[in-house]
């Protein structure tokens, strides 16, 4: 089966695209693209930083959520959740917790992964990666909600790609279970799970510990609650999950989210003289959030917690954590994004950020060396020649079950499927993050549409419901340009006439603003499709759900 990957060069834009918008003389049931290009330019990342000595938040722009980590030695791993996207679990290998290489996705094979009939923001939940210098084995646990729920896969060395298929943990329900491997080698699992008896309010939810046998991968004995509702039962504090446990000086912690994912985001932790409790809240919580800060501060960075922290080598410790930067109001387009701080021990516990202070864009930190990947600050790239095999930047919407997209001459060509992008399924999609809130992404496409229910183009993706489809179509017999959108029911914005079968297609984002073009004579015009679109329909205030925006290329016959 072949696959795509992408060549990346950091190049201006418009050159790049000019220079491979060439006639094509593909099949015209068949759409080709090439020279996908995407710049961001964000006025937080507009500085001047010592690389050596200062990074900029966030580690990894765009949606990136519900961080984890882990270290071998020097080598930390890094991952994050995925949801309805495939392949699933982004991972991430660095030196310095800092510049991070992308090693692909953990879950990349049908085996591990499947989607089918899947809503977008269920799939994989919080997924955490643990070493076990025990038996020198790397596992990732997580939760398919909606799907298999609860399971596991491991490998021996996470650089190769290769983990195993899943291991199911039937006895461990609920969701964001985590590993923790004890100095005497005894494994344990923490997740959050419905409280014993009924919830007594909304969000009323609490954190199991079951222990785990590394020789069978297999929980064992009678699982036990450890923290039930939060840290202050009697304020009835919401939504306690994303649990990691740790063991330093001899007292176990235990760290959670507590607040749910929005604006009272937040996290917490309890310490322990043993394992399975009883845990007692530490003197300071919580220990990061953003929740009691003026909304009106200039460029924010709201919904903090869900946070995995790790020691180095020389007895240092780091956060990683989710966190949005909204373009206005709790507006984003861009998800959940990963940050890093330093960690505070203050009175025997691990302090993030104390309360009242904003999280910082740039932090500093010693012995940097940057490895020249974009995964942060402001950028321009290319994706000259889909040839080989999938690059880490590109996702499919749920698991291909059809070769529908393949290479050619370095081109990607896609064959239309009979499936819309507002369908709970496959359709002929493949994407790329939206990384910045001032952006800019255009494709050069070859396409000629038979019927009016055929669509090519360019997608700005949410969810089934929410999205831009800027793509070639017919509407009464004559060759068209459309833009539709939804926001829960679609709607075409502008159709234009548009004769030429070779165009690029360009989107301009700035905030929740975003304008339309295309080009059918090699970018020496513009065409105005549409501009200043409410976006907003992007961003999860109002689609809802847990991820961010997707950009990339979509071909349907049965586009409806």
């Amino acid at each position: 089966m072949k696959n795509i990957k992408s060549v990346v060069a950091v190049m201006a834009m418009g050159a790049a695209c000019l220079s491979a918008c060439s006639p094509s003389l593909q099949k015209t049931e068949t759409a080709v693209f090439s020279n996908f290009c995407y710049s961001g330019n964000d006025s937080v990342w507009n500085r001047s930083i010592d690389s050596a000595s200062q990074y900029m938040n966030p580690i990894l722009g765009g949606f990136y959520p519900d961080p984890s980590i882990c270290r071998k030695g020097n080598d930390y791993f890094l991952v994050n959740s995925s949801f309805s996207y495939y392949p699933g679990v982004p991972i991430f290998h660095s030196k310095d917790l800092v510049n991070w290489k992308p090693l692909g996705h953990v879950l990349n094979r049908p085996s591990q992964l499947n989607l089918d009939g899947i809503r977008l923001s269920g799939g994989i939940y919080a997924p955490a990666i643990q070493y076990n210098p025990h038996n020198d084995m790397f596992y990732m646990i997580t939760t398919c909600v909606d799907g298999i729920g609860n399971f596991l896969v491991k490998t021996d060395n996470p650089m190769k790609g290769e983990w195993s298929d899943p291991i199911l943990l039937p006895q461990v329900g609920g969701i964001d279970p985590s590993l923790f491997f004890d100095d005497n080698g005894k494994g344990y699992i923490v997740n959050n799970d419905a409280p014993e008896g009924e919830p007594q309010w909304n969000g009323h939810r609490a954190i199991w510990i079951h222990e785990f046998d590394t020789a069978t991968d297999k929980v064992v004995g009678e699982a036990k609650v450890i923290v039930d509702g939060g840290i202050d039962k009697t304020k009835k504090p919401v939504w306690i999950e994303g649990p990691h446990m740790y063991k330093v000086d001899g007292t176990y912690y235990l760290m959670a989210a507590e607040g749910g994912t929005g604006s009272n985001h937040s996290e917490v932790v309890l310490s322990s003289e043993s394992p399975k409790g009883p845990y007692k809240p530490c003197r300071i919580n919580p220990i990061l959030t953003q929740r009691d800060l003026p909304a009106d501060r200039i460029n924010p960075v709201t919904n903090a917690g869900h946070a995995d922290i790790i020691d180095t080598p020389d007895g240092k410790w780091w956060a990683v954590f989710l966190a949005c930067r909204p373009y206005e109001g709790d507006f984003y387009n861009t998800g959940r994004e990963t940050f890093l701080l330093p960690v505070e021990w203050k009175d025997k516990q691990p302090v993030i950020l104390e309360q009242g202070r904003e999280i910082p864009y740039v932090v500093n930190k010693e012995g940097l060396e940057r490895n020249g990947c974009e995964l942060n600050g402001n950028f321009s790239e290319t994706v000259d020649d889909f040839t080989a095999a999938m690059d880490y930047r590109w996702s499919f919407i749920r698991t291909p079950r059809s070769q529908w997209w393949g290479a050619e001459d370095g081109k990607l060509v896609i064959t239309p499927q009979p499936v819309s992008i507002a369908e709970v399924a496959n359709p002929a999609f493949i994407g790329r993050r939206q990384q910045h809130l001032a952006f800019e992404s255009s494709v050069c496409m070859s396409y000629v549409p038979g019927k009016e229910t055929d669509m090519a183009g360019m997608v700005c993706y949410q969810d089934e419901s929410h999205y831009f489809v800027l793509g070639r179509s017919v509407r009464n017999g004559e060759q068209v340009m459309v833009l539709e959108a939804s926001c829960g029911e679609k709607e075409t914005l502008a159709t234009l006439p548009c004769n030429s079968k070779d165009v690029v297609l360009k989107v301009v984002g700035e905030g929740r603003l975003y304008s339309f073009y295309f080009s059918d004579d090699k970018m020496k015009t513009w065409n105005t499709v549409y501009e200043n679109a409410d976006a907003s329909i992007l961003s999860t205030n109002r689609a809802g759900g847990f991820t961010g925006t997707m950009i990339g290329m979509y071909a349907s016959g049965q586009h409806k």
